[in-house]
This record gives structure tokens, sequence and C-alpha cells, in this order.
């Protein structure tokens, strides 16, 4: 049986290492030939690697959180099939040089693969388990399991609060509204969970201390009047069909790609190890997306070029695709500007951290609705602030107000949007 080595091929131009994130099988494993192996991250991207060939996983690269160089050995298998047709490929005849390297990134293995002293042996057990009476399983930590032992309470009688997960406050809510009579209260003790920064929640925390760390930013807040945009975004939607529901998203990235064309230095990103700010003439916009494994920007190609609907249209693939996690890499990079919102949970103000290596982010903040004096009248109209940020060493302060207040002014009267 021929142990075969399987190297991370190359994922990605200039990518000279990636993350691992999830393992899919672990060492003593039988695999299937394109079965899952391991989850890896390079950039934003999560990119799933996956068996080049059936056998049984012999040893891994390392754990959860370590970095594997491109071209080293990420996987090592034991196989009956693997080494004839390996031989076919990089024996002689093949057109490579005797002693040449081969390009096969799976070889036979000869070395050993060194592996991490903190790699774990085994994977991590699962939280102890017991039976529902409906058949379903109960999850719960071994001190909450001994707690609700002590208490008298049978855990399949207790209902999560959140999750499949059993913790000490869905005991506190039993014993206050279920069996405070049979039970007295007795203090929960503090749990501590560790949980290690890997992933994409490890990659944003360096690349916002990187650009907080590098970055001059320069906050610019101005506050907009959005009465007659939501009334024709009010006016459109009745109109729409089909067609996906508008929300003032599209019209702010429509003002924004009209406005930016007079302020090259912001529509740029800047690379200053070398010294150079590369301006853009097409907008390749990035929208910042919540998601559970954290903040992902999926970027709108040549938005400048897209109507209201497609704006609309594409906001809301590349929004779901970031959240279930089936975003392509080209997606997720290559952005010129950023636009960032809360959504109602938007707040008066914010201060936005820029996406490096742009040089400007606009944020978005709740319309909240407030008297305002239009032409000698007190009328109530729908305000909202734009909070920005800007890279000071390429975008100067004047510049900076001279875009908000251009896109102020297109927002403020919709009516230019549709002016070619």
């Amino acid at each position: 049986m021929a142990r075969v080595e399987f190297k991370l091929p190359d994922i990605g131009e200039g990518i000279a290492e990636a993350e691992i994130v999830a393992w899919h099988v672990k060492p003593g494993d039988k695999v299937e030939e394109d079965a899952p192996l391991a989850d890896l991250m390079t950039d934003k991207a999560t990119v799933e690697m996956t068996s080049p060939i059936a056998g049984k996983l012999v040893e891994v690269a390392g754990a959860v959180g370590d970095q594997v160089a491109i071209g080293s050995v990420l996987a090592v298998f034991e196989s009956e099939d693997a080494f004839s047709p390996l031989v076919a490929r990089e024996g002689p005849g093949v057109g490579r040089e005797p002693g040449a390297e081969p390009d096969s990134l799976f070889v036979p293995a000869e070395d050993r693969l060194r592996r991490s002293p903190d790699a774990p042996a085994t994977p991590t057990p699962s939280p102890s388990v017991a039976g529902r009476g409906d058949g379903k399983r109960v999850l719960a930590s071994p001190a909450v399991r001994a707690r609700a032992k002590d208490l008298g309470i049978d855990l399949a009688t207790v209902k999560p609060a959140q999750g499949d997960r059993v913790r000490h406050s869905d005991l506190d809510a039993y014993l206050r509204y279920a069996g405070a009579a049979a039970h007295p209260a007795i203090p929960a003790p503090d749990e501590i969970e560790e949980v290690k920064v890997t992933g994409l929640r490890r990659r944003i925390a360096e690349n916002m201390a990187e650009s907080k760390r590098n970055i001059p930013h320069f906050a610019y807040v101005e506050e907009l009047d959005v009465t007659e945009v939501e009334r024709l975004r009010a006016v459109l939607n009745a109109e729409r069909g089909a067609r996906p529901k508008l929300t003032l998203l599209p019209f702010l990235i429509k003002a924004i790609t009209r406005a930016l064309p007079d302020f090259p230095m912001i529509n740029a990103r800047y690379d200053d190890a070398a010294g150079v700010v590369s301006r853009h003439s097409a907008v390749h916009l990035g929208i910042a997306t919540q998601t559970d494994a954290g903040l992902t920007v999926p970027v709108i190609r040549n938005a400048e070029a897209l109507d209201l609907w497609q704006l609309a249209l594409e906001i809301s693939r590349l929004a779901e695709a970031a959240r279930v996690g089936k975003a392509k890499r080209e997606e997720l990079w290559g952005s010129t500007i950023t636009i960032t919102s809360l959504g109602p949970l938007g707040g008066i103000v914010s201060t936005p951290v820029i996406n490096r290596p742009e040089v400007a982010i606009v944020g978005v903040n709740r319309i909240v609705e407030r008297p305002a004096v239009i032409d000698g009248r007190i009328e109530v109209r729908k305000l909202m602030n734009l909070s920005s940020s800007f890279d000071h060493r390429v975008v100067d302060g004047w510049d900076a107000a001279r875009f908000i207040q251009a896109v102020k002014r297109l927002i403020e009267n919709p009516a230019l949007l549709s002016i070619g």
C-alpha cells in the first residue's frame, strides 16, 4: 500500500499560505476521492479542499488555526490505487527531466510529515448529551448536567432559550417558572468559554488593526434629507412587478457612482509600501455584510454601469452568498470603495474603519423623522446622516467634504440620478 502526500495547491494569485479553518476528516478515516477534506482561508475567501484519491488518511498538516504554506504537505494518505497512477504521471516519458521536481501536487511520501506539537491527536469531544422523551438529544455541558442532577431536574423537560444546548440560564428560568416551589434557587457557577480566534474572525481582526495602525482616518459626517428619495422609492416599489424591492442602498450607490468621476483620488487603492495610488475609472463597490462567521465585503463589479433594479438584485445575491459562505473568491476582493450600513441599528453617527487598501468608506445611519425648516415653514422630514472616513494621506479634507456634498445633492434631488 502506497503512502501519498497531498500538497496544498496554488489557490490564488499572490497567496503564499492559507489558514486551516476546519477539518472534515481525521487521521484514521477512510476517504473517498473528491470527498471534502478541509476548509482553508486566504484573504477573506474560504476554499474547500477535496481528497485527490481514495484511501486512508494517515496524517494532517496541523490543527484549526494553523497556517500552511502553498506547496507544502497538507495531508498524507495510504492507498492501494494511488501509486500506479502517480508513477504514470510522474515517471519517465512524461516530459520531465530525470531528477526534476514533480509537477504533481501529491506524491508518494518518503519522509514523515512533521506535525505541529500543538496539533490535537484526537478531535475535540462533543458536548455531553442525553435523550429526550421525543427522541431528540439534549446537549449540555458536564457542569450543567451535574447541577441539574443536584436539583433533581430532568434535562429533557428543560427547553433551551437558544439553540439545542441547555445552559445554566435555562436551568434558572426553569426554576423560576416551572419548579420554583420544588427547587430552591442555587446560584449558577460562572462559566468561562475560551474561543480561539481563527479563520475569518482572525482575518478581520488583523485587517482592522492594520487599517487603524497605518491609516490616518479623517471622519466627515453630513445630514441628508431623504424625504424625496423615499417618496420616489415608494412609487417605484409599487410598480416593480417581479423585480426586487428597492431599499435606499441602490439610490446611495447610484449617487456615489455618479459623484466619484469628479473625485478620482477617492475611487482608489493605496499601496503604501510602494508609494503608489491606483485610481480606478470603474467603481468596484464593496458592501460590508454581517455573517455568522464575521464581517465580509462582497464586491459589486462596475457598479456605475448598473441601474437601480440591477443594483438591488446584485446586493441581494451577494449578501446571501456571503451569509451562507458561498461567495466566490473573485467576489470578495478588489473593491475600490466600500459602503457600510447597520440598517435599523444604524445609530446617529458612526466612525467606520477603512477597508485597506481602499482610501474611503461611506457609513449609512438610520433614518429619523424630525422637524425641519423648509422655505420658512416647519415640516416633518425624513433625515439621515452619512458617516464617512477617508485616508488623509491620499484624500484632502476639502475634497472629502465636496464628495459627500455631491452625494447629498443627488440624494436630496433624486431626479438628477436619472440624468445621463
